[in-house]
């Protein structure tokens, strides 16, 4: 097997636009303490597909980048990671739960098809109890208002290090 090192420069980094948790500290931390709630007794797994999902859906970079770091360090694999784009015509890689889960990020996320639809509410709620879906609603809320931070400031990706790897 032959290894080849690429030679070709990469394009430049844009740069950040507004360090906004130092200009509303109060806002950031209220982010941060949604985040705490919304992370209250979600599966860690499906909670980092979800937020993963809809990083790409948005296109934030710096989320997709942070989500898929901490899903790798939290045992997530690659492969999984990797499928996640393509999450419907690679649903072996799924279970029904996450599927479920997947279909009701995409919906709330991609407001702009309308409303979500009955029956990608009825097939989550065929899967989690009120709770639950509760829970995964509210893990959706949290991470489209952080994907539209990261892409509004134009936070920047590869600089991310999970902390259970440090």
């Amino acid at each position: 097997m032959t290894t080849t090192t690429s030679t070709a420069a990469h394009a430049h980094e844009h740069a950040p636009r507004l360090p906004l948790a130092e200009r509303v500290p109060e806002f950031y931390r209220a982010m941060i303490r949604l985040e705490t709630a919304a992370a209250k007794d979600i599966d860690p797994t499906l909670y980092h597909l979800i937020k993963l999902r809809a990083s790409q859906v948005n296109r934030c970079a710096f989320c997709i980048d942070m989500h898929s770091k901490d899903a790798l360090a939290e045992g997530e694999s690659v492969e999984r990671i990797v499928q996640l784009a393509a999450w419907e015509e690679s649903r072996h890689f799924y279970t029904e739960r996450e599927l479920a889960a997947l279909a009701l990020t995409e919906a709330v996320t991609v407001l702009t098809d309308g409303f979500v639809p009955d029956e990608v509410y009825a097939r989550a709620a065929a899967h989690f109890d009120e709770t639950e879906l509760a829970r995964v609603i509210a893990a959706i809320v949290t991470i489209n208002a952080w994907n539209r931070i990261g892409v509004t400031t134009r936070m920047t990706p590869g600089h991310y290090t999970p902390k259970s790897a440090s």
